[in-house]
């Protein structure tokens, strides 16, 4: 297998994003006019890198915030295995107290090692890291050394703790906002090195909604 030099990045803000309702794997929402000023800056940051092939999932925020690199004829395709983690019955629904206090008990749950634990109709991490798995090991096998894969934050944690052959209990030191950006070379069949982490772009006014 040869080595690949891999850019993940979370997508751009959603409507659903600013107003902090649960969106998840049910939900294929819209960047709205902030979440395609931050994908314009994230390829105003990464346009000079010569990208072999774009991975996408199947929701259509994540293609639309790779969109001007897919203008310029870069390969592309998606792959519904990345797909965010489902939070079956929250999904749609505003964070409001009595919420956040249940994904704060779900998150510490999962922390303590209750990676089997989900919401109603949801996934828990280990569902959700099988067909993640998959996901990867199809990118991986592809041709290209040079790839980007666009997807969201808890699957980003999640596929990054199988990367790195971290314990899913600890998928939450991974940092994530919309338009941050991983660096990953590729050491070997199961070997990645972290190169860097970069958050979300400044928006610069060339940058401006389409």
């Amino acid at each position: 297998m040869s080595s690949k030099k891999i850019y993940i990045v979370r997508h751009g803000q959603t409507d659903y994003n600013l107003r902090n309702v649960v969106q998840g794997g049910g939900i294929d929402s819209d960047l709205n006019e902030n979440g395609i000023s931050q994908a314009n800056a994230f390829y105003e940051a990464k346009k000079h890198i010569q990208f072999d092939k774009i991975y996408y999932t199947g929701l259509k925020r994540t293609k639309q915030s790779v969109q001007k690199f897919l203008r310029e004829g870069v390969p592309h395709e998606a792959v519904p295995d990345l797909n965010e983690i489902s939070w079956g019955k929250y999904e749609g629904v505003p964070m409001d107290h009595s919420e956040n206090e249940y994904y704060l008990n779900m998150i510490a749950r999962w922390s303590q090692g209750d990676l089997d634990h989900c919401i109603e109709r949801g996934e828990s991490p280990n569902i959700a890291a099988k067909r993640l798995r998959r996901g990867i090991e199809y990118i991986l096998q592809q041709e290209g050394q040079t790839i980007l894969i666009c997807m969201h934050g808890r699957a980003m944690r999640i596929l990054l703790c199988i990367l790195f052959n971290y314990d899913l209990r600890f998928m939450d030191v991974f940092e994530h906002q919309n338009l941050c950006c991983y660096e990953l070379t590729q050491l070997g069949k199961n070997n990645f090195r972290m190169d860097s982490y970069t958050p979300t772009p400044a928006i610069k006014e060339v940058c401006v909604a389409e």
